[in-house]
């Protein structure tokens, strides 16, 4: 890993009317808008949904990084998280992301060891710790059928 601190330079144009065109150096780009929620169109990702994106992209990647630190044997980690948009003293903010987690592991995988590490993966995310809103995780592991004896 680089030394600290890290900078991150992302540009983004827009018009009167329709999409933001969001790029960075080397990455494709995206065009976002407003979501319903807020009369866009839908279809199309929206700061709200890049930010729950970008939560659970870094609990994926926190995992993998601790997961491998412990020698973790896993095959699927797939997340989803759900952010819910309140109006605070009349801002709008973040107020909770809920993280569900499930976790598929080979049948003889420690599950304790599994759980520990999907904590320390939700407690480690970057992203999720930048935020204000309160965190929740559900975890699920799912140990994977043995394979039946060949004949």
């Amino acid at each position: 890993m680089h030394p600290y601190p890290h900078v991150y330079l992302v540009d983004a144009s827009g018009q009167a009317g329709g999409p933001v065109a969001v790029a960075s150096v080397g990455l494709p780009d995206i065009e976002t808008a407003p979501p319903p929620q807020f009369d866009g169109p839908g279809g199309a990702w929206s700061p709200e949904t890049l930010l729950c994106a970008a939560v659970a992209d870094c609990f994926i990647l926190s995992f993998r990084a601790y997961a491998r630190a412990a020698r973790f044997e896993w095959s699927r980690l797939e997340c989803r998280v759900e952010g819910t948009l309140e109006r605070v003293e009349r801002v709008p903010q973040f107020t909770h992301f809920k993280t569900s987690a499930s976790l598929s592991v080979p049948p003889d995988a420690d599950s304790t060891k599994a759980h520990k590490l999907l904590e320390q993966a939700e407690q480690g995310c970057l992203i999720a710790n930048s935020l204000r809103g309160a965190r929740t995780l559900e975890a699920r592991v799912l140990l994977q059928q043995a394979a039946a004896p060949a004949q």
